[in-house]
């Protein structure tokens, strides 16, 4: 396993979750009498005293407890959004970017995880392959354009077991329609969702008389773009991003905006967020 992986997997098995939410398929923050070295933090009021590290104590200049964390098997999964809209603009796509986010999400894996992939046509599940192997099949092939979102997330709901940790990776245009489907996501999964964000962050790159296409619905308009449009698009672009974050986050997932800063970035501002808001 890469540093990364190995970072992010340490960021998945020790970052806050959010608590009175979920069912019982996601545990609270999971320490143990020490089957691996996670990290030195500092004491916290009601930690095991055994757990204290004196040597790093005396360096640091206050008290420092050692966290464990228990070598454990996990489910790895993801749900990719592959409608028409996250192919449509940048460089890359936005559905790209999800790829990339998926291939460090299965980074995290050990030869005795499982690997799971929901897609519309079906959950892809090679239980039988070594967690690595099983990773790389889960990213070999992305899926076709135009694939219904929903029923990838329905084939989530049914296939992945309840101690599964979910990937979700949209551009929400069509949030309040999956509502019910991402809080029940929230509910019986450890889900991490990122926010595909605007192709072109923000930045319009158009001027002038252009034809603008709608990527779900076909629809073509005639517009004219000049520096006024491309400000009220920005504003535009951050103000729905932000709402879909805190949306979210209320449905009870960990979520983060996955932009041209890369998937590393996004997957550690989900897991060590501790910005949750009650339902």
């Amino acid at each position: 396993m890469n540093p990364l992986a190995a970072r992010l997997r340490l960021a998945l098995l020790t970052g806050p979750r959010r608590g009175g939410v979920r069912g019982t398929a996601t545990s609270a923050i999971r320490r143990s009498e020490g089957y691996e070295f996670a990290e030195l933090r500092e004491y916290d009021a009601g930690d095991d005293p055994r757990r204290i590290d004196w040597a790093a104590s005396a360096r640091a200049g206050a008290l420092q407890t050692r966290v464990m964390i228990e070598d454990r098997s996990l489910t790895l999964a993801a749900a990719l959004d592959a409608s028409a809209s996250m192919f449509a603009g940048g460089n890359p796509p936005n559905y790209n970017r999800a790829m990339h986010a998926a291939e460090l999400w299965y980074a995290m894996a050990t030869d005795e995880d499982c690997c799971a992939r929901a897609t519309a046509a079906g959950p892809l599940f090679p239980r039988s392959l070594p967690g690595r192997v099983a990773a790389h099949v889960c990213t070999a092939e992305p899926e076709e354009p135009g694939a219904n979102f929903a029923q990838a997330l329905a084939t989530a709901l049914a296939a992945l077991p309840r101690d599964a940790h979910l990937l979700i990776v949209s551009d929400f245009f069509d949030v309040a329609a999956l509502e019910r489907t991402l809080r029940a996501c929230a509910a019986r999964f450890d889900a991490v969702a990122l926010l595909a964000g605007d192709p072109w962050d923000g930045a319009l790159p158009l001027g002038g008389f252009v034809r603008l296409r709608d990527a779900e619905s076909g629809t073509v308009a005639r517009v004219f773009v000049g520096a006024r449009e491309r400000a009220r698009y920005r504003e535009a672009v951050e103000t729905r991003e932000r709402t879909v974050l805190a949306t979210l986050r209320r449905f009870g997932l960990r979520a983060a905006r996955l932009g041209s800063a890369g998937p590393a970035s996004a997957l550690f501002e989900a897991l060590r967020s501790d910005a949750m808001r009650a339902a």
